[in-house]
C-alpha cells in the first residue's frame, strides 16, 4: 500500500491534467486561417525579409490580409508570385529577380594590408580595429561573414576579397545587411554595367590604396553618352535607368573600376 498510493496519486494527476490540456485545445485553441497557410506553402521558407516583411510567416500574414502584393519574394521568383496569386485570385505581377554584387575589387591583388591582425577572424571583429586591417578603409574586409552567413553558398572569399556566383545567387539580400562595411548591394539581373568600389577619399589616396580603385576623376561622367554616370563625393555612381550597357565608361575609366557583368 506505501507504494501503490504515490503511484495511484500521480496516474490520477497525469489523468486531470491530459483532461485539462485537452479541453483548454479544444476551447482555447485559435482558428487556422487557411489562406495563410496556402499561401505560406508558396513561399520558399528563406526567411530573408526581402519582401520587407520578418521573415516567411510575416509576408504570409499580411498576403492574407490583403492589400499586398504578391511579387515580393525575390528568392521564390515567378513561380511564388503565380502561386500566391492562385490562392489570393489576383495577378501575380513581375517579379523583379536581382542579383548581390560587391562594390569593391581590393583584396590581396589591388590592395594591401595596413597592418597586422591577430584577433577574432571575422569581418565584424576586424571592422572594430581601426575600420579593419585594409590599406583601404571603405574595402571588403575578407573575412567572410557574407559567405558564411549565405544560405546558397553563392559567395566565396578569393584572394582577400568577397565574390558572389551569380548562377548561385537568389537576391534575398541577407550578405548585405551582414556585411560590416555595407558593399553588398543588390541589383535587377538585367543591370550590365556597375562600380566595383565604395572608396570616398580624395583619388591620390584611394590610388594608394587601391590600384583598382575609383579615383573621381570624373572621366566615366565625361564620356557616358546617356548621363547616367555621375561623381560624388569622390566616387563614380551610375544610374541604372538611363545606362544603356554601351561601355564606354569601361574604356575611360583608367583604374579599371567600371566593371560589366556581360
Amino acid at each position: 500500500m506505501e507504494l501503490l498510493i504515490p503511484i495511484l496519486a500521480v496516474t490520477v494527476i497525469g489523468l486531470l491534467a491530459a483532461i485539462m490540456l485537452v479541453a483548454a485545445s479544444k476551447f482555447m485553441s485559435v482558428p487556422v486561417d487557411e489562406t495563410f497557410t496556402k499561401v505560406r506553402e508558396c513561399l520558399p521558407g528563406a526567411n530573408c525579409g526581402a519582401c520587407g516583411y520578418a521573415g516567411c510567416d510575416g509576408y504570409a500574414q499580411a498576403l492574407s490580409q490583403g492589400g499586398v502584393a504578391p511579387n515580393l519574394c525575390v528568392p521564390g521568383g515567378q513561380n511564388a508570385a503565380a502561386g500566391i496569386a492562385a490562392v489570393l485570385g489576383v495577378d501575380a505581377g513581375d517579379v523583379v529577380e536581382q542579383r548581390a554584387y560587391v562594390r569593391c575589387n581590393g583584396g590581396c591583388v589591388h590592395s594591401s594590408k595596413k597592418c597586422d591582425y591577430a584577433g577574432i577572424t571575422t569581418c565584424a571583429g576586424v571592422n572594430l580595429m581601426f575600420a579593419g586591417d585594409g590599406a583601404c578603409s571603405y574595402g571588403c574586409l575578407g573575412y567572410g561573414d557574407c559567405a558564411n552567413a549565405c544560405p546558397q553558398g553563392a559567395i566565396h572569399i578569393v584572394d582577400g576579397l568577397a565574390r558572389v556566383n551569380r548562377s548561385d545567387c537568389t537576391g534575398c539580400g541577407i550578405c548585405t545587411r551582414t556585411c560590416p562595411n555595407h558593399l553588398i548591394a543588390l541589383v535587377p539581373v538585367t543591370v550590365k554595367t556597375i562600380v566595383k568600389c565604395s572608396s570616398q577619399d580624395k583619388g591620390v589616396i584611394t590610388k594608394k590604396a587601391c590600384s583598382t580603385g575609383c579615383i573621381g576623376c570624373k572621366k566615366c561622367e565625361k564620356v557616358c553618352p546617356s548621363g547616367a554616370i555621375s561623381v560624388a563625393n569622390n566616387l563614380a555612381s551610375i544610374d541604372q535607368s538611363k545606362c544603356t550597357g554601351c561601355g564606354a565608361c569601361m574604356e575611360a575609366c583608367p583604374q579599371g573600376a567600371i566593371y560589366s557583368f556581360s
